[in-house]
């Protein structure tokens, strides 16, 4: 088994795509968090029949 250490380029091979990875999730979490906080911004900000 080839070690990963032994090879920089490699190592890097296989850490790029990961954090890339890792980061879309980020990402689309955090777009659809503001997705549902527009969603309920609009939802709550705008009945026009409250009673307050």
């Amino acid at each position: 088994m080839i070690s990963l250490a032994a090879d920089p380029s490699g190592l890097l091979h296989h850490l790029l795509p990961d954090r890339a990875i890792k980061v879309a999730v980020v990402v689309a979490a955090l777009g659809v968090l503001a997705l549902g906080m527009t969603v309920l911004w609009r939802r709550a900000g705008r009945a026009k029949d409250r009673l307050d």
